[in-house]
């Protein structure tokens, strides 16, 4: 059943806490970091644009400090975590791109799978030695979509890209994540818990990067008629940010389809709660980035 009274305003107090959230800079992000520091988290927005980021942590009442970090580029990825040094209470994987035009990372890597997933992947495992309490990352209802699976033999989809397949894959693959890294920290007896959240149909400017002009158009109005607000959309991250949840738990909206609402625990697809995917994806994503299981001792100052 949903915690259909909880809102912002319950947020626990979060004095003495750091938050990396990736993508602060604007919707859904900037919602939580605005939120997080509220509550008195120190909040670093790990943002692509300096300049922009620095306007919008300005803007937010709380202790904020910028870092560059740019999820489509795993040097910078590597740049982001190398220059850590504390300890860091909560990782928010936010940061994403939604059904663009065909696309590559710097490294060469579809642009959705390497920004959402790979991007997100890299940064964790780096930053792992550091965490104290929980990564949450941001997916999406429409892991659902399309063919619901991680096309293993070539997740770039050469020949085979649309946008929707592209988001589709890299949602489900924030999911299968999730869930491997749960599985790893049990397995090596790490406090820190790994988590899921989605915002249901959230108005935000994600939307309006569809590659197909007649998607954007029906996404806009869409936005208008059926959208909750950002701020309604980031209660399903805040939420898992900071309630006693299960590990792997995925938090959604409790309304019709999971669009709008409170935020509860809610189900993933049956291609999404598959461990040996799960395991599957993860070796192949060390593979395409280059980094391993990041449950490692570090020297820290």
């Amino acid at each position: 059943m949903a915690d259909t009274k909880w809102n912002v305003t319950d947020l626990p107090d979060f004095t003495g806490r750091t938050a990396v959230i990736t993508g602060a800079n604007s919707g859904l992000g900037l919602v939580t970091a605005e939120a997080l520091a509220r509550a008195g988290a120190h909040v670093v927005f790990a943002v692509r644009d300096l300049a922009r980021g620095g306007a919008a942590a300005a803007r937010v009442s709380g202790s904020t400090e910028v870092r560059r970090l740019d999820l489509a580029d795993l040097d910078s990825v590597r740049e982001f975590a190398d220059a850590w040094d504390r300890p860091l209470d909560l990782l928010i994987n936010n940061a994403g791109v939604m059904m663009l035009p065909e696309q590559r990372t710097k490294q060469g890597f579809e642009m959705q799978f390497g920004t959402n997933h790979l991007g997100h992947f890299a940064l964790t495992n780096l930053l792992l030695p550091y965490l104290t309490d929980r990564v949450v990352t941001v997916s999406s209802g429409a892991h659902r979509f399309g063919d619901q699976a991680i096309h293993f033999s070539d997740v770039n989809l050469r020949g085979r890209y649309t946008p929707t397949r592209a988001y589709a894959q890299s949602k489900l693959a924030n999911l299968l994540f999730t869930l491997e890294l749960q599985r790893r920290l049990t397995e090596a007896g790490s406090p820190v818990r790994a988590l899921a959240a989605h915002p249901g149909w959230a108005a935000t400017n994600l939307q309006s990067h569809h590659g197909n002009p007649l998607m954007r158009g029906a996404m806009a109005v869409g936005n208008k008629l059926f959208a909750q607000s950002d701020r309604a959309g980031a209660l399903p991250t805040l939420y898992a940010a900071s309630r006693d949840l299960p590990g792997a738990a995925y938090v959604g909206p409790d309304g019709l389809g999971e669009w709008r609402g409170a935020p509860t625990l809610v189900s993933r697809s049956a291609a999404a709660s598959d461990p040996d995917a799960a395991r599957r994806l993860w070796t192949l994503s060390e593979e395409m980035t280059g980094v391993e299981w990041g449950l490692k001792p570090v020297s820290r100052p």
